[in-house]
């Protein structure tokens, strides 16, 4: 069956069906042609979470509505964004270092369970830990541990900082062991303490990324894809042994040409995808391990822009999973130096210039990579472009404000409204002629739309407005019916933050707002 949509340059808020202006385009979502099934929206509570957990309550209380809740006010009025997975920042021990860790704001170092007498402190990361809770209380049920460095105390330079060493593991060559353990332990550790299981865990972040090898910025830890297969095999075993059900990922690539390619790395640490699952990978396959999904996780950093690049290479990388029969997570991503149409990283942006900009990063890799997961990087940050919120804190971080930004509520068009397991339907566009449009869902600099069934069997269309003009839009029948939409939006506009905005019939055209993120939900 197909959905029909017409999407017009015409400037009318309700429209016959029958009317089509000559630059009219047709989009059918054709439910019989699913693609991939979609998991999970997230970010990550590194590092700020360490000191906001503390805060007061109140303020604890609405930062975790606006990340997770699913409720709606009396209004309709979702109160948060629903997050659906919660990252969960697993420290090496730069904090208990102070300054000596070489890591120069105390707000980028974290705290570490692991004692130097090798026994646990499971007081440590209180205030990460307050937010596990407070997500589980809202409904999250998944959750992924991830590290930038082990444990300073088995790093070869003593420190969670690589300091130049060069691409190779900061880890002692007899404490591969000891690492495994150390995660199997932390897996147990939380779960006892806080009733908190981990699905997933990543040993490894960003090995291959050249900034790793230089330091001394944060926790960070680079390695060869052999050091890693060593790791993941003996965390494994690890795993089996203690009956721990916890899912190992590989690899949090920092760029994804490292992952099909190679990419200001070397072949030691580039054509991930291949060393990890192809069989013939002898000393890196880790596609016959038991608690390792076929599945890499990579970051979306630095493919963002020129916009030939941010299809091309999302391109590249499906053509390879494909190849290998591999599935694909996007795990963390935020406004870089090199995206220049939004004046880089410097300076947090509440408002849509960012979001419109990474409303098209999550098109595209949902479109183009089928990524069935997309993550951002930090709920919240400071004064840059890589927090869903902006913290504002005292100067001993133990209290302070938070802001909201349409970047998170952007995030929102899609994470409340696709939830886990909903499956993502092709689009095909066609001009007034009938012709086929080719890749006629994505105009990068105008209208892009993605359509979704939730397993409740509501259906979802998210529309990303990127002209500075308004456009318009219907949807028609859906398996031989007429399904009543509630539109929900995000823009500029005051209090347009995943705001209700009107119900539209089967057959109608509505407009959407130049600038403007929308989402259609089945009533």
């Amino acid at each position: 069956m197909r959905i029909r949509l017409l999407i017009a340059s015409v400037g009318l808020w309700i429209i016959n069906t029958a009317v089509w202006s000559q630059s009219a385009v047709c989009f059918q979502i054709e439910t019989s042609k699913p693609c991939q099934t979609m998991e999970y929206f997230s970010a990550s509570d590194a590092w700020s979470m360490q000191f906001i957990g503390l805060w007061p309550e109140e303020k604890q209380n609405q930062i975790a509505d606006w990340l997770f809740s699913t409720e709606n006010d009396e209004n309709g009025q979702p109160k948060g964004i629903g997050l659906s997975l919660w990252r969960f920042n697993v420290g090496a021990g730069s904090a208990e270092q102070g300054k000596a860790s070489e890591i120069s704001s105390p707000w980028m170092r974290t705290e570490c369970f692991l004692k130097p007498d090798g026994t646990y402190d499971w007081s440590k990361q209180q205030g990460q830990r307050n937010f596990l809770k407070l997500a589980k209380e809202r409904g999250v049920n998944k959750f992924l541990a991830f590290l930038n460095s082990p444990p300073v105390f088995y790093t070869q330079n003593g420190l969670a900082t690589n300091t130049g060493r060069g691409g190779t593991a900061n880890l002692k060559l007899d404490c591969y062991k000891k690492y495994a353990c150390f995660l199997a332990d932390v897996v147990q550790g939380v779960e006892k303490h806080d009733g908190i299981e981990f699905d997933y865990i990543c040993p490894f972040n960003e090995p291959d990324g050249h900034w790793n090898w230089v330091g001394p910025k944060q926790e960070g830890c680079p390695a060869t894809n052999r050091e890693i297969a060593r790791t993941v095999r003996l965390l494994s075993k690890e795993f089996v042994d203690r009956k721990v059900d916890t899912q190992i990922l590989v690899n949090e690539s920092s760029d994804y040409r490292c992952m099909f390619s190679t990419h200001m790395t070397d072949w030691q640490r580039g054509y991930q995808i291949q060393s990890f699952f192809r069989p013939d990978s002898v000393e890196t396959y880790l596609g016959d391990l038991p608690n390792v999904p076929r599945l890499i996780v990579g970051h979306g950093y630095w493919t963002n822009t020129p916009l030939n690049a941010l299809r091309g290479i999302r391109s590249q990388l499906r053509d390879t999973l494909d190849k290998y029969k591999v599935s694909f997570w996007q795990t963390e991503i935020c406004i870089m130096s090199n995206d220049e149409e939004i004046g880089g990283g410097g300076g947090f942006d509440p408002t849509m210039k960012t979001a419109l900009y990474v409303a098209r990063m999550i098109h595209h890799d949902i479109v183009y990579a089928q990524a069935k997961s997309w993550q951002w990087w930090r709920a919240i940050g400071e004064d840059y472009k890589d927090g869903l919120l902006r913290a504002y804190t005292d100067n001993d971080f133990r209290n302070g404000r938070v802001e909201d930004s349409k970047l998170m509520w952007v995030l929102g068009n899609y994470s409340r409204f696709i939830r886990p397991g909903a499956v993502r339907l092709a689009i095909s566009a066609f001009d007034n002629a009938g012709k086929l449009i080719h890749e006629g869902d994505t105009d990068q600099k105008g209208l892009m739309c993605s359509a979704y069934k939730n397993v409740d069997g509501t259906y979802v269309v998210v529309l990303i407005n990127y002209a500075n003009e308004d456009k318009s839009f219907s949807v028609g029948k859906v398996i031989g019916k007429k399904i009543k939409w509630r539109v929900y939006r995000t823009s500029d506009r005051e209090g347009e933050n995943l705001k209700p905005i009107e119900k539209v019939k089967g057959g109608q055209v509505s407009r959407i707002p130049a600038r403007s993120v929308i989402t259609l939900f089945s009533e």
